[in-house]
């Protein structure tokens, strides 16, 4: 190989090396601005539902502290009035039904917004309570299964609940199920919620083109915050599965 031979092949070896230093270093540029973009998405997420948790909470305990006993305040006060008549003793009873009726919702509301059992005893204790109380007001018969001494920190049992309320609420509007199965399991790095249900399941494209995959959304915006997999399966006419595994 002559000299100019060399020359040549020198400058082309430092060309590809060249080259190659600057895609590498581009498709390193590019992966951490990925990361860097995924973790302000997984920031933001995280706090506007922090922000709503926060609020719910507010709510909850003005309406369970506040609104409750005011309202049972003017139901005594009502009840107090002297009644001459037999028709001024019916509107007081009718006034006071209503007013019993206004504070069962405003409890029923405040569960909803946030279970005291959640905060007291954990979330095997809550979730427990709502299918109780889902069993009592629906024909779906729900199956839970949970081991006991698992922990976690307050902020993941609430997004554990807050998915496991979020499926229920699915199956009832949509599936027309008659059984659902909810399945929390431990590993030894991490903990599995499968939920199963029998209903008419769907077709995820479909949904979302059609506009209607607001609870999908908010199931997976849960998973990203709790940093967990999500694995659904669904076809028409047979059912739907959840898998979430969510590191411990």
């Amino acid at each position: 190989m002559d000299t100019a031979e060399k020359d040549i092949y020198l400058s082309v070896v430092m060309a590809a090396i060249i080259l190659g230093v600057i895609i590498t270093y581009f498709i390193y540029t590019l992966i951490r601005h990925q990361r860097r973009v995924l973790l302000l998405h997984k920031a933001k997420i995280s706090a506007e539902i922090n922000t709503l948790e926060n609020e719910r909470s507010r709510i909850s305990a003005d309406l369970h502290d506040e609104l409750g006993p005011f309202l049972s305040a003017v139901k005594l006060q009502i009840n107090s009035v002297e009644v001459v008549g037999e028709e001024d003793r019916r509107i007081v009873e009718k006034a006071g039904g209503h007013i019993d009726e206004i504070i069962q919702k405003i409890r029923d509301i405040s569960y909803n917004l946030l279970p005291n059992t959640l905060i007291r005893k954990g979330l095997k204790p809550a979730v427990a309570e709502f299918v109780e109380r889902i069993g009592q007001l629906h024909q779906l018969q729900i199956q839970f299964n949970c081991p006991a001494g698992f922990t976690l920190s307050q902020e993941k049992q609430i997004n554990i609940y807050r998915i496991v309320q979020e499926c229920v609420n699915n199956v009832l509007k949509h599936a027309h199920a008659r059984r659902m199965v909810i399945d929390i399991s431990q590993r030894p790095d991490k903990l599995l919620l499968t939920i199963y249900d029998d209903g008419v399941g769907f077709v995820y494209d479909e949904v979302a083109r059609k506009n209607k995959g607001l609870g999908l959304r908010n199931l997976e915006s849960r998973s990203e915050v709790l940093g967990a997999h999500l694995h659904f399966q669904s076809d028409p006419g047979k059912g739907t599965q959840y898998v979430f595994e969510i590191p411990v």
